[in-house]
């Protein structure tokens, strides 16, 4: 009894214990670690936090240092949103909330359907659709200005929502499709197989049964395509006009009291009030936005 008592005694003694050296380690790696974070954190907010400051100041203060607002005033949001002045800022609200909404909702119906056929079916030249629908993101902007203005105008599009939304769907389409492809291909299909089973069809299966558990990755990418759809600028300066110009384009056409001066705090003001909308929806939805994008990236 002695005997096995002493050798239980020793076994537990002899457990690994961490040394000095690898718990140094370790608190030196966490602290690397949240550095790390930290100074992602402000070169991201740093942005934000001085366009807020500067909104909230007396425009004759615009270019002060201070960190704080100094003479804290909602005056620049009220010329901002001045029915009267040039640039009609909350028709700008408006048509950004109708491009960026029409273009969300017509991607994600074909880029659905798209990224279920890629996931789903095998076919001759999959793998160069996709090698093409991928290109298509990487193609420049700027190469595109010119001949769509042209093609537009021949058509007499200028100006009018479709010529501002058919270009937006080309350039989020090649995202909706990356992402719901590679979640799709995650999803188990026995479930799919099953509901035919039991007598749904095709359809039936992928509305009633697919679609649902989609779900995260549908909202992850309808924010996406929105967030990107508002931001967008190089294209809706040529092909909008005064009537369905987005709040980027608005904001570039602020006007002050004096031709001569830029409205700075004006147009903090404007980007501060485009910026809290989509701030507030990315954290309402943020448990959606994360699983969808980390969904598909963990095989069983």
């Amino acid at each position: 009894m002695t005997g096995t008592i002493t050798a239980t005694e020793t076994t537990a003694d002899e457990t690994p214990r961490p040394g000095p050296k690898r718990a140094r380690r370790f608190r030196l790696g966490s602290i690397g670690t949240y550095l790390g974070v930290a100074i992602i954190i402000v070169w991201g907010l740093a942005p934000c936090y001085w366009m807020v400051v500067t909104a909230l100041r007396d425009p004759s203060e615009t270019f002060s240092t201070s960190l704080w607002p100094t003479n804290p005033t909602l005056q620049n949001f009220a010329d901002a949103l001045d029915p009267d002045a040039k640039v009609n800022f909350s028709r700008a609200l408006m048509n950004s909330v109708i491009i960026a909404g029409a273009t969300t909702l017509i991607a994600l119906l074909i880029g659905v359907f798209t990224a279920y056929a890629l996931s789903r079916f095998e076919f001759r030249g999959k793998y160069f659709v996709t090698g093409i629908i991928l290109g298509a993101s990487m193609f420049p902007v700027v190469a595109l200005v010119t001949p769509l203005f042209q093609l537009f105008t021949d058509i007499g599009w200028i100006g009018s929502y479709q010529a501002l939304i058919i270009p937006n769907i080309s350039f989020v389409l090649p995202l909706t499709v990356y992402t719901l492809t590679s979640f799709f291909s995650e999803l188990p299909w026995e479930l799919e197989e099953a509901a035919r089973m039991d007598g749904a069809t095709r359809g039936q299966a992928f509305r009633l049964v697919m679609l649902p558990l989609a779900a995260p990755a549908l909202f992850t990418t309808a924010i996406l395509a929105f967030i990107a759809t508002v931001n967008e600028y190089l294209l809706m300066s040529q092909l909008s006009s005064e009537r369905t110009a987005p709040v980027t384009v608005a904001m570039a056409r602020f006007t002050g009291t004096d031709p001569y001066v830029t409205p700075y705090a004006s147009i903090m003001a404007g980007g501060t009030l485009v910026m809290v909308p989509l701030v507030v929806m990315v954290l309402i939805f943020q448990r959606r936005i994360i699983s969808g994008l980390t969904a598909g990236g963990v095989k069983s």
